[in-house]
């Protein structure tokens, strides 16, 4: 049980550390292939693979700077193979010159949903939720 749980905090620092290097390969690798992401809140829609959530992704913060944290994780283990958990969110990303915003900061929730493969702990399922953002226009 506690070697799950580790293996999932593990799971989402890797997450964090892939964004925000740009290590699409190694991010995509988080996921299961069916993964089902809701990004509605962020100005997104529904992706309902790895396939397609990373060229959104990779077209949105490709050229951004980005840092993201998780913190206090409250993960429930649903049974063998499966899990869900809800991290507290704090996120700063840094936009080119000349980009319609040059910073944010903010705040909110990841809302997540784990399955054990033979590859490990992957993410099946995850949303986004804003408690608040504090953006910076272009100078």
């Amino acid at each position: 049980m506690n070697d799950d749980i580790e293996a999932i905090k593990q799971l989402k620092a890797r997450y964090f550390r892939m964004m925000d290097t740009k290590d699409w390969d190694g991010l995509a690798a988080v996921f299961t292939d069916d993964v089902e992401i809701d990004v509605t809140g962020e100005g997104g829609g529904v992706t309902h693979s790895v396939a397609d959530y990373m060229p959104f992704l990779r077209d949105a913060i490709d050229d951004v700077i980005t840092v993201h944290h998780g913190h206090m994780p409250e993960i429930q283990l649903t049974s063998s193979t499966t899990a869900s958990a809800i991290w507290a969110l704090e996120d700063q990303l840094w936009w080119p010159e000349g980009a319609p915003i040059k910073y944010m900061h903010g705040f909110g929730h990841y809302h997540e949903t784990y399955e054990k493969t033979d590859a490990g702990w992957r993410i099946k399922t995850m949303t986004i939720t804003r408690l608040h953002r504090l953006v910076a226009p272009p100078s």
